[in-house]
């Protein structure tokens, strides 16, 4: 029983000590306001989704388009609202800086002084001198230009013979076609010169040489074939 007693009144002591300690709090830290970050507003940029085209682009695609096609066509210049150079320019004008446009510009004047070559081998000095001038409306600047204008100038100066054809009576290869030729072949004869024949295709071509060797009675003729639009001779003085 002492026993049990000494333990009791032990535990009671404890108590009262616990009871009677003072609790320590820790002080409590200086709280700050804080305040809210607050941001503007974030527009969200607009959605492009990849591979689908603008409207602005479509423009200049279908316009490239159809100033490619003009292009292939011929159609440099004219006619006024359906033309390769109106086509360019309006892109550039959205996009100064598109390759393709800026091309095809010069492209245009690499076939105007196509054009002026051909004009000049045939003797329609007139017409070259017209491709040049619009070649120089497109780019006035363009390294071709110069280079096409003196060989214009030696064109306009040689003694050679143009015989300028009808399209018509040599495609049906009528028998006034074939008189011209004889007169023309003798011609070449007494000059001894070089023939330079054009026409839009190799057959026809081909026919106007052997019509004009043949009403030479073996001469051998001498001479060169083109391919152009227009059928044409000319007949090139021999050289000194």
């Amino acid at each position: 029983m002492e026993k049990y007693r000494f333990t009791l009144g032990s535990m009671l002591v404890v108590l009262v000590a616990c009871e009677t300690q003072q609790v320590v709090q820790e002080p409590l830290h200086e709280q700050h306001a804080v305040m809210p970050d607050i941001r503007p507003a974030v527009t969200e940029p607009d959605v492009v989704v990849p591979g689908v085209q603008t409207e602005r682009e479509k423009i200049i695609a279908d316009t490239l388009f159809e100033g490619l096609q003009a292009l292939d066509d011929d159609r440099l210049m004219t006619p006024l609202d359906n033309n390769a150079h109106a086509r360019f320019q309006r892109v550039l004008a959205m996009d100064p800086g598109n390759e393709i446009a800026l091309d095809g510009l010069n492209r245009i004047v690499e076939r105007y002084v196509e054009l002026s070559e051909e004009s000049s081998r045939r003797g329609l000095f007139a017409n070259a001198e017209a491709s040049l001038e619009n070649a120089r409306i497109v780019n006035d600047k363009h390294p071709a230009l110069l280079e096409a204008w003196i060989a214009l100038e030696l064109e306009r100066t040689t003694d050679d013979l143009f015989f300028t054809l009808d399209d018509a009576e040599f495609s049906r290869r009528s028998a006034g076609a074939q008189l011209q030729l004889a007169d023309i072949a003798t011609k070449a004869k007494e000059i001894d010169a070089f023939v330079l024949i054009t026409a839009p295709n190799d057959e026809l071509a081909r026919w106007i040489f052997l019509e004009m060797r043949s009403a030479l009675n073996g001469y051998r003729l001498r001479g060169n074939i083109e391919l152009a639009r227009q059928i044409s001779i000319r007949l090139r003085m021999p050289e000194d």
